[in-house]
């Protein structure tokens, strides 16, 4: 087995709406920010061991779709780097 971390990073799919992040846009704004667009996301960290790396993605990508994600309105990426 190979110590991994996962991140994944979950965020509402394009037409969602998401008044947290049009707010904080908003917000920015005002404070003389200009953006075309400001969207929010959540990041989980997970340590985890596995065979190899597509194993690890395979277990972030089962708890994704289970727990972390709603799949209907969000979008999420897995990203896996083997720890030393």
């Amino acid at each position: 087995m190979t110590a991994f971390t996962v991140t994944v990073t979950v965020r509402l799919k394009h037409g969602v709406l998401d008044p947290e992040a049009e707010t904080t846009q908003r917000s920015l704004e005002r404070l003389g920010f200009e953006l075309d667009d400001l969207r929010g996301a959540d990041v989980f960290e997970l340590d985890l061991d596995a065979e190899d790396a597509d194993a690890a993605a395979d277990r972030a990508e089962e708890m994704a779709e289970r727990l972390l994600a709603n799949p209907t309105i969000h979008d999420y990426d897995v990203e896996v780097t083997e720890r030393e």
